[in-house]
């Protein structure tokens, strides 16, 4: 019988003063004209299709037409927030060209479809309710992972920015097939470093519709980055498997290719070097990353079962007594990154190869 990773529905936390003084302080707090409570107060809605006439699990919302200038001029405002100055000129070129609302999962986002009327060029932002959880996990991946992210957050409100690329289920199912042998093997590479980045954040639920793939032409040869999508998962989850994308059966098909076109010394090879990525990272975010897990360690943000429940895996696998100690998520998350920061501070690459010294 397959094992029962997540647990039951994760709540939503709320953001503390601190956070918010935390958010204040490095322009992540904006007021904004709209909530996402007004959002829902659609009319109308019809079911979203992919072009393979398959339910996306989206629907498309439709307003009366009292409230829909004021959604629309609202949206267009925190579009420009969010990717401009916040001033009123682009308004006249651009126009809201669908609201669509998510019934799957717990943030139930809605995705604002924004298009510049000269050009045709579009993009999309995410409007969700605020969730402590994941405002550490939005921030933790800015800070830690190769990739910089762009929201903002004001009362009860989330504003995300698109993270673009071709979601991990779609690619699995109709493009991996047709890769190469060389680009199976990149694509091995990058997800035992994104597993491995993951469990040092600890970053959960990255079932393959979670994350997406960027491709990247690089010369004469495709590159292959994979990107996380949804924070919600962060430090909440008790079971450490939660926090390894590679105990997902929908991660399956990724797992057989690492095993097929990676040998055991070029998983730990990768496996090492996205540890010291993240250490560097950790040292190079000086004071923000520092006020961040301080925030943290004092914040609520799980539960009592599973915060004992991880600390006690954690602690086994890394043989670290202080684990036991902690009182709280913030508490684990900050030992297990001052692991990684200690270890890449005193095991150099030449002392692991030579000594076969174990982190």
């Amino acid at each position: 019988m397959e094992e029962k990773l997540m647990s039951k529905k994760k709540p939503a936390y709320p953001v503390s003063e601190a956070l918010d003084g935390y958010l204040k302080h490095y322009n992540r707090k904006s007021e904004i004209p709209i909530f996402y409570d007004d959002l829902l107060r659609f009319s109308g809605s019809v079911v979203v299709y992919d072009n393979n006439d398959e339910d996306t699990l989206w629907i498309r919302v439709y307003y009366s037409e009292f409230d829909r200038k004021e959604i629309d001029d609202s949206l267009k405002k925190v579009y420009s927030i969010l990717h401009s100055d916040g001033s009123n000129n682009i308004h006249q070129y651009l126009n809201v060209d669908a609201v669509d609302f998510c019934t799957f999962g717990n943030s139930k986002p809605f995705r604002i479809k924004i298009r510049n009327i000269l050009n045709d060029n579009f993009t999309y932002f995410y409007i969700k309710r605020t969730d402590a959880s994941r405002i550490y996990g939005l921030e933790l991946e800015h800070m830690l992972s190769p990739y910089n992210l762009n929201f903002l957050v004001y009362k009860d409100t989330l504003i995300e920015e698109h993270i673009a690329g071709i979601p991990g289920d779609e690619f699995i199912k109709n493009m991996l097939p047709k890769c190469s042998e060389p680009e199976k093997a990149q694509l091995a590479k990058e997800f035992v470093k994104f597993n491995e980045r993951c469990m040092i954040r600890l970053l959960g639920d990255m079932r393959s519709y979670n994350y997406v793939i960027v491709p990247t032409h690089d010369f004469d040869h495709v590159v292959y980055k994979i990107r996380a999508i949804d924070f919600d998962q962060q430090c909440f989850e008790g079971k450490l498997k939660v926090y390894r994308p590679q105990f997902f059966k929908e991660n399956y098909q990724m797992v057989e290719m690492v095993r097929e076109k990676l040998l055991r010394d070029s998983v730990d090879q990768y496996k090492l070097e996205e540890r010291s990525m993240v250490a560097k990272r950790i040292l190079s975010s000086g004071n923000r990353i520092k006020k961040l897990r301080a925030i943290c360690k004092e914040d609520t943000i799980s539960t009592e079962e599973n915060i004992a429940l991880l600390k006690e895996q954690i602690g086994t696998l890394t043989s670290d007594s202080n684990f036991s100690k902690c009182k709280t998520m913030g508490e684990v998350l900050d030992l297990a990154l001052n692991f990684v920061r200690r270890n890449y501070e005193d095991v150099s690459m030449k002392q692991i190869i030579e000594q076969n010294i174990k982190i």
